[in-house]
C-alpha cells in the first residue's frame, strides 16, 4: 500500500512539474519606448522560440500581447518599465502565469537585452538575466537565457571524469558527489571547485568552468604517495635488503642484567673483607686505663 501511495505521489509530482504554464512576452523597449528595429525583432523572436521550447510552456507572443492591449484600450500597459503591479495586470489581461519583459541596451549590432520574469499571481519579480546579440555568448544564447530566467535549476553543463585509480571519491565545492557509471556529472554553469581523493594518492584539485549544455572531459591523473599503508604492513620479500644494527655490549639487556648482579656480589665481598671482624660483636671488651681485665 505504501509503495502504491509513493508511486502515486511521484506521478502527481511529474504531472505538476510538466503542467502547462502560459508565458506572455511583452514588447521590448528602449528607454521606455517600444523598440521595433530589425535587430531587436530578431532577438525577440529568438527569445519567444526558446521559451516555447521549454517543456510545459505555452507562449503568448509579443505581437499578441500588443493586440490585447490595444483591444483593451490600456496603452499604459505598454510602458510598465519593470513595475511589477503593471506587469501583473498585463499578465491577467492575456491569461498568463508569468510575464517576460525586457529592455534593450548597447550600440549597433552589439546589443544586450535585460530580461525579467514577473509572477502574475503574486505580482513579484521572480528573477532576471541578460541576453547578448552580436558578441561572443558563452551563456547558451537565447535558449540559455530562457532557462536562466524560467528554469534556473536546469541551467547546467556536464563534466566527464576519467580517473586512473579505483576507489576515488569526488567532491564538488566541498560536497561529496557520485558521478554516473560513465563518469558524468551534471553541474550548475560556472566555476566549480573539484577535489578527488584516494587514501594512497595525492589529492587532485582543480577549478573547472562548466559551460551551459556542453560536456567537458576531465582526465584525472593521480600521483601515488612514496610510502603507503599496505607497504608498511606488508612482510619483507626477497627484494628487501634488511640490515640489523646491534647496540653496544653494555646496552644489551641480556648482558647488562647479569653484569649488574655480579658487580653487586663483588662489591659485597670486598666490603666484607675490609671491614673489621670484631665490629658489632656482642662479646667485645675494651679495658680502661693502664689496668683492666676483660675476663
Amino acid at each position: 500500500m505504501q509503495v502504491r501511495i509513493a508511486a502515486l505521489v511521484l506521478v502527481l509530482g511529474e504531472l505538476v512539474a510538466h503542467a502547462d504554464h502560459t508565458i506572455a512576452v511583452a514588447p521590448l523597449s528602449t528607454l521606455g519606448a517600444e523598440d521595433k528595429s530589425a535587430a531587436t525583432k530578431k532577438m525577440l523572436g529568438d527569445i519567444e522560440r526558446a521559451i516555447a521550447g521549454l517543456p510545459g510552456n505555452k507562449v503568448v507572443a509579443a505581437a499578441q500581447v500588443a493586440q490585447a492591449i490595444d483591444r483593451a484600450k490600456k496603452p499604459q500597459l505598454k510602458a510598465c518599465e519593470g513595475d511589477a503591479a503593471c506587469l501583473a495586470e498585463l499578465g491577467k489581461l492575456v491569461g498568463a502565469d508569468v510575464v517576460v519583459t525586457g529592455e534593450v541596451g548597447g550600440l549597433g549590432d552589439s546589443r544586450v537585452i535585460y530580461l525579467g520574469a514577473t509572477d502574475v499571481a503574486s505580482g513579484k519579480e521572480l528573477r532576471s538575466t541578460t541576453y547578448t546579440l552580436g558578441a561572443t555568448d558563452d551563456g547558451g544564447g537565447a535558449s540559455g537565457a530562457a532557462i536562466r530566467l524560467l528554469e534556473p535549476d536546469h541551467y547546467r553543463g556536464t563534466l566527464r571524469f576519467a580517473i586512473d585509480v579505483p576507489g576515488a571519491t569526488v567532491f564538488v565545492n566541498g560536497a561529496k558527489v557520485t558521478p554516473s557509471p560513465k563518469g558524468e556529472l551534471a553541474l550548475p554553469v560556472g566555476t566549480q571547485a573539484v577535489r578527488i581523493t584516494q587514501p594512497e594518492y595525492h589529492d587532485f584539485i582543480k577549478f573547472i568552468d562548466v559551460p551551459y549544455g556542453k560536456t567537458i572531459d576531465v582526465p584525472v591523473r593521480m600521483q601515488e604517495y612514496p610510502i603507503v599503508e599496505h607497504d608498511v604492513k606488508a612482510k619483507p620479500t626477497s627484494r628487501d635488503h634488511i640490515v640489523y644494527i646491534l647496540p653496544p655490549l653494555w646496552r644489551r639487556p641480556y648482558v647488562a642484567g647479569p653484569a649488574i648482579v655480579v658487580l653487586a656480589i663483588v662489591v659485597g665481598v670486598i666490603a666484607y673483607e675490609v671491614m673489621p671482624q670484631h665490629v658489632g660483636s656482642p662479646t667485645e671488651c675494651r679495658p680502661i686505663g693502664g689496668t683492666g681485665n676483660c675476663n
